[in-house]
């Protein structure tokens, strides 16, 4: 019997629907890979914002914040990269420029994963703990952009206010002729970018609006997993390729907070703490600098992993409050090269030094 219940604990954990969950993402960003639609649409919001230095910063932080919230914010990062490289020679590699569009890449890739439900580890990581609660705390694909979203839009927009300040350039126009072979490198058939676009707006449509049809977000991933593979547009080779590592990172942290309450460690923690002299919003300010603080030097899921379970003991009664918090730190932990891919992805480039990291 007691073989039978710790093989259910395994089982729960690594079928848990969020993994489902992340797993219809990384689907979706493979298929988007695939038919160049990632690409295109960062192009197509480059070109609409004209080719002024400012308009193409926040362009690029726009595009770069919109697809981290679906898609790896490494794989998003790398893509920019590609598609900013004429723009950079334009502006010199030595330019304040080309400083203020690499670190705009880097903050926007990393604060995307804050708005969406599949953006990071951390957040599903969160919304995992919270429904282990009794009674469980559900948080839907959309409950968590209502919550994530406005602080991520608003760092970001204020980070791109800062950068204009910090790294100023000459008013002139720029050539935003990105060359074929960067958006569409492939070269997909009409009836794959159609599927594949029709698969992306179906998907994150049923993920919005999960509290009207009560159709389950993890039930709505399979839709991109069935319609792209059974159509070929994903091989197997593509699906073997996938981020598995980041789906099992998933799955420990869900694992390691459940051990960390049931067995009782996360109360006798809390219990040596003086906690009694803070309020629920003293108490998420702090949780949620701790995070940033230590995921500056450690993986955000790892630090996720050993805080949420803490701050869920610790705020009885606002466990959703400073679990969020938490989850919000993760992101917002990129002070130095090694915080995150991006800011180390940037850093390679090799026109960036870490003080430049550090004062954004």
């Amino acid at each position: 019997a007691q073989a039978c219940s710790r093989w259910e604990q395994h089982v729960l954990v690594l079928g848990h629907p969020l993994i489902w969950l992340f797993f219809g993402g990384f689907v979706l960003a493979a298929g988007m890979e695939r038919c160049g639609l990632d690409r295109r649409l960062a192009v197509g919001m480059l070109r609409r914002v004209g080719g002024r230095y400012k308009n193409v910063l926040l362009g690029t932080m726009m595009a770069s914040f919109g697809l981290s919230m679906f898609i790896s914010n490494t794989a998003t990062t790398a893509m920019m990269l590609a598609v900013l490289a004429p723009v950079l020679l334009q502006y010199g590699t030595a330019s304040k420029a080309a400083k203020g569009l690499l670190l705009g890449i880097a903050v926007a890739a990393n604060l995307g994963g804050m708005g969406s439900l599949i953006g990071t580890p951390p957040n599903a990581i969160t919304v995992a703990a919270l429904v282990k609660l009794d009674p469980p705390k559900i948080i839907t694909f959309l409950d968590w952009m209502m919550i994530g979203l406005p602080p991520a839009m608003a760092s970001m927009l204020l980070i791109w206010a800062m950068l204009l300040w910090l790294y100023p350039e000459p008013d002139r126009e720029i050539q935003l002729d990105v060359p074929d072979s960067e958006i569409e490198p492939s070269k997909p058939a009409t009836w794959q970018f159609l599927v594949v676009s029709g698969t992306l707006l179906a998907t994150i449509g049923l993920w919005l609006t999960s509290s009207w049809h009560d159709i389950p977000t993890a039930a709505v991933s399979f839709i991109p997993i069935v319609l792209l593979t059974s159509t070929g547009i994903l091989s197997a080779k593509d699906i073997r390729g996938l981020n598995y590592d980041v789906l099992f990172l998933v799955a420990g942290g869900i694992a390691l907070g459940n051990v960390v309450t049931s067995t009782g460690l996360s109360d006798w923690i809390v219990a040596k703490l003086p906690m009694e002299f803070l309020s629920p919003v003293g108490l998420a300010f702090l949780m949620a600098y701790v995070t940033v603080l230590l995921s500056n030097f450690m993986s955000n899921t790892a630090a996720s992993n050993i805080l949420v379970p803490l701050a869920i003991t610790m705020a009885a009664g606002y466990e959703v409050t400073v679990a969020i918090a938490v989850a919000i730190g993760a992101s917002s932990a990129m002070c130095l090269p090694v915080a995150t891919p991006p800011n180390a992805m940037v850093y390679a480039t090799g026109q960036l030094k870490t003080w430049d990291l550090v004062r954004v």
